[in-house]
């Protein structure tokens, strides 16, 4: 029996109410040595009193020693095995802005990047254009026509787009082009497969015509490709744990992830605000709610120590307004580390802290990586903070006899 079958065979309909409040990114790293980490340094007042209610942890969202992408560290938190419902950011991306995905669909992740006259990459976001910018140079990419394909090209937001190519006997099983560094040129992209071979020939014709299209611009002169793959349906929340789930999010991509597994999208989040706003509104409606905050990861992946600190600071003054509601359960943690100092995901476990009148509350009074180290709840997979949170939330029958 997996981890889901379980789940599945003693999940519970009630009315309590379970909040994950994913901060992206949130794990860190000290500049130096013998320093703190971004939220060990932020003045976290409320997130420590929540804390010192709670019993904390760091959670691993795939395996020791793996560094995790957005969606399998999202779909992890949500109780799915990483491994066996893993799925390329193409298609999350596509799902997040709404895109009607076709099973023969074959979905990819654009970056608008930065090169030089000798096609090295010097920023793999462009400077993080705005989506203003972005909508209009993926309505110039829109033009590109291909023999035997139907493309469509969509704007996210920022430097972020997607790419749906529409054709028969096409695979998803592709390399990016990302190298996800700069100072190298974009990689060719490989595929094993007939199918996938039949793709990249089509994606090669698109990226040879949009490096014309984008040659003249500043600063998104070319594209980077990512997260290939062909749609599929996963199992939703419902499904596997009786749930009424509901997203909170401001970036497509992770509405994607929650559109995936059946939560319903509630639209017009911008900021925080929005986002708290929106909460509020639709408290009574739902019993589990994923609310997603993007600043703490945008900043760690800047390399700005000092951003990622204030976006935690300004997440903390925040939080009392979510706590008001008195949620039966409150998971805070996040999909992934991101580490000022490394300037991307990395595989350093993640703080955690679940609070429910049954959680049992430890002996910790601050919220942050060597605080949790010590929590009540160890080091645990990422898989299994969605089982504790329904245990705590009183929707898990007892097993066997």
């Amino acid at each position: 029996m997996t981890h889901n079958e379980l789940l599945k065979n003693l999940a519970l309909k009630n009315d309590s109410k379970i909040v994950f409040i994913v901060l992206d990114g949130i794990g860190g790293h000290p500049l130096a040595p013998s320093g703190k980490t971004e939220l060990e340094t932020a003045f976290t007042p409320n997130l420590d009193k929540l804390a010192s209610r709670s019993i904390s942890g760091l959670s691993i969202p795939i395996e020791p020693g793996i560094t995790p992408g957005s969606g399998p560290g999202h779909l992890a938190l949500f109780g799915y095995n990483p491994f066996e419902h893993n799925i390329g950011r193409g298609v999350l991306a596509a799902l997040g802005i709404g895109f009607p995905l076709k099973p023969s669909d074959i979905a990819a992740r654009i970056n608008f990047c930065s090169v030089d006259s000798d096609g090295i990459i010097t920023d793999r976001r462009a400077g993080r254009i705005p989506t203003s910018v972005c909508a209009q140079l993926t309505k110039e990419l829109q033009k590109i026509k291909i023999k035997g394909a139907e493309i469509f090209v969509r704007p996210i937001r920022d430097h972020r787009a997607t790419l749906i190519i529409r054709a028969t006997g096409l695979g998803g099983d592709i390399s990016d082009s990302d190298p996800q560094k700069e100072g190298f040129k974009p990689k060719p992209l490989i595929g094993e497969n007939a199918g996938s071979k039949k793709t990249i020939k089509i994606v090669d014709q698109f990226l040879e015509k949009s490096q014309k299209i984008l040659a003249n611009k500043k600063p998104a002169n070319m594209i980077l490709l990512r997260g290939f793959a062909k749609y599929r349906k996963f199992p939703t929340m419902t499904e596997f744990f009786q749930l009424n789930p509901a997203c909170i999010a401001s970036y497509p991509m992770y509405k994607g992830v929650a559109r995936l597994i059946g939560m319903k999208i509630i639209e017009g989040a911008e900021t925080l605000d929005d986002e708290i706003r929106l909460f509020k509104e639709n408290f009574h409606h739902h019993d589990f709610f994923f609310i997603h905050v993007k600043k703490t990861d945008s900043a760690g992946e800047d390399g700005n120590f000092k951003e990622k600190i204030k976006a935690i600071e300004e997440f903390d003054k925040k939080l009392t307004k979510i706590l008001r509601l008195h949620p039966d359960v409150i998971v805070i943690t996040g999909d992934h580390s991101t580490p000022s100092i490394l300037k991307s995901h990395s595989w350093h476990p993640v703080p955690l802290l679940i609070y429910s009148k049954y959680c049992r509350p430890d002996a910790n009074k601050n919220f942050g990586e060597s605080h949790c180290l010590r929590g009540g709840l160890g080091i645990i997979n990422a898989q299994n903070i969605m089982s504790l949170a329904l245990a705590n939330a009183l929707k898990l029958e007892k097993f066997g006899a």
